[in-house]
Parts: C-alpha cells; sequence; structure tokens
C-alpha cells in the first residue's frame, strides 16, 4: 500500500512515519515537495504518485496570525485539502484529514460530539471547519479526525514551551478558564494507522473526535509539566500562577471549553487513548531520555 504523508517533519507527521511504516510504502513530504498554499500543484503531485492513502498532516496553524492572514489560512486549511480529495476520489483512495476543536464555539458545558452543530469564532476555525465541508463534498472515502491541545517532543508547542519559560523565569503566569484535552502527537499518529489498517481497503465516510482522556485548564497542564519536569530534572520547579483569558489578550478568540467526546471513536472503531496525564507521563519520559 503506498501512503502519501503530508507535513512530515511536523509534530504528527513525523511520528506517522514510523506508525504508518508498517502498513505499507511511505511517502512523506514537506512543503517543498508538496506546497499547500497551491491547490494545482499539491493535486498534480497527487496525481502523479497514486497513492492508495493520503494523510494530510500539515495545515496552516498560527492561529493568532490566522487572523490577518485569512485567505492564505483559507487555501491551506480549506482549498488545497479539498482538491486532494477530489483527487483521492478520482483515484478511490482513502484521504485522512486533521481538524481541530476550534470548529467549535467554545460556549458548550459538556463534551461535543461530532454531530453537534459548528460555529467557529476565528479565522483559523472558520478555515478548518470548510477544509472539513470541502472534503465530504469531494465524494472521497475519508476520515476527518479532531483533535486538540497537540505537543510532542519536537516542533513548537505548549510543552515545550512550558519547560523553556521554567528555566528561564522565576514565575509562570497561565490561563485558567480555557478548558480542554491535552493529546500528544504520538497518540494521535499511533491511532490514526489504526484506523488506516481498519478502514483503508473499504468505503468510509466519517469524522472522528481523537483526544486523550479527561481534561483540564492550560494552567493545570503547565503545573503538571513543571511539577514533573522538575522531578525529571528538565526544569526548575518554579510557582505557576492562573490568570484569566482576559489578563493574557491575543487577536484570535480561543474557545473558553474544547473538550471533544471521544465516544464514537471507541464505539466504532475500538481505538481509544489514554487519560492525558498517563499520556504526559510517557511523553516526558522520552524527553528525559
Amino acid at each position: 500500500m503506498r501512503i502519501l504523508v503530508t507535513g512530515k517533519d511536523g509534530q504528527v507527521g513525523w511520528e506517522l512515519r514510523r506508525t504508518l511504516a508498517v502498513l505499507g510504502d511511505v511517502i512523506a513530504v514537506d512543503r517543498t515537495q508538496l506546497d499547500l498554499s497551491n491547490p494545482e500543484q499539491a493535486a498534480g503531485v497527487v496525481r502523479a504518485l497514486k497513492p492508495q492513502v493520503i494523510v494530510n498532516a500539515a495545515a496552516y496553524t498560527a492561529v493568532d496570525k490566522a487572523e490577518s492572514e485569512e485567505p492564505l489560512a483559507r487555501t491551506i486549511n480549506a482549498l488545497t485539502p479539498g482538491a486532494m480529495a477530489q483527487e483521492a476520489a478520482k483515484l478511490g483512495a482513502l484521504f485522512v484529514h486533521y481538524s481541530t476543536d476550534y470548529v467549535f464555539d467554545g460556549e458548550a458545558t459538556q463534551p461535543y460530539r461530532e454531530s453537534d452543530a459548528v460555529a467557529p469564532v476565528s479565522a483559523y476555525g472558520r478555515t478548518k471547519e470548510e477544509g472539513e465541508r470541502l472534503i465530504r463534498e469531494s465524494g472521497a472515502h475519508h476520515l476527518i479526525l479532531r483533535t486538540a491541545w497537540v505537543y510532542g517532543v519536537r516542533g513548537k508547542n505548549f510543552l515545550l514551551t512550558m519547560l523553556r519559560l521554567a528555566r528561564e523565569r522565576d514565575r509562570l503566569r497561565v490561563v485558567g478558564d480555557q478548558v480542554g484535552s491535552p493529546t500528544w502527537s504520538r497518540l494521535i499518529a499511533e491511532a490514526s494507522a489504526a484506523l488506516v489498517q481498519k478502514t483503508a481497503k473499504s468505503p468510509v465516510a466519517e469524522t472522528l473526535n481523537l483526544t486523550s482522556q479527561g481534561q483540564t485548564s492550560w494552567h493545570g497542564f503547565a503545573s503538571v509539566i513543571v511539577a514533573r519536569g522538575a522531578e525529571l530534572g528538565l526544569c526548575p520547579n518554579v510557582p505557576v500562577d492562573a490568570i484569566g483569558t482576559a489578563d493574557y489578550p491575543t487577536p484570535a478568540h480561543r474557545p473558553a471549553y474544547s473538550v471533544l467526546s471521544n465516544e464514537k471513536l471507541g464505539s466504532t472503531f475500538g481505538v481509544a487513548l489514554p487519560d492525558w496525564k498517563t499520556a504526559l507521563e510517557l511523553c516526558l519520559g522520552d524527553l528525559k531520555v
């Protein structure tokens, strides 16, 4: 099975290169080989390679910058995935795409289900929601995997930022009134491989939530990172103070509540991620090594 992976050096894409290798021939590309800012070029790469599976792990993820670059974010997050999905439909290939909790408005008080109405409140969220819609409309066999609060051992993410800041500052101030489920990129890649194995050879058109179990605030996440990081010798154990969203204004509006229900993932496909604290412990162990 020929598997095309975009964003090969990103948090999830880098992990996918390993998890998908057991399923077939992985062709992993970066933006110099497949340019998501150019829908025609990206579609041409798909036509030339003729993969049986396409896993689109590349995206425009600069949430605040998207407020001033929405046309570019829309091309990368919506128009190009839509064009690639159209090519996948012609090939009969499975198209796997990652979406986000930002398609919701964050006003809920219980975990979002896949069937809940979308209502993005930022440019980033709007572009990701449009990408979902264009993929569905393409007619391709597809899996749209909504994840959130992604972190890992490489790239730019909250975990590595908190560890760095704890080494640089005497005290941290972190937003405490936004709630979600921190999700390790490796577990996303492992779950993705399991889903590809289950669906690559049969028609599928599913949108699934894919996050760790449990929930916390950014402040709660940071507090555990610093405390365990200090015990592992990764950073000093500095105080972490909770602040409100209003105390840390950003160009893009963030959902206050980003918890996603993973019930469908488990009941339909038998796939489940562990609690976020368990996953974080495993990830920190990797950093310690």
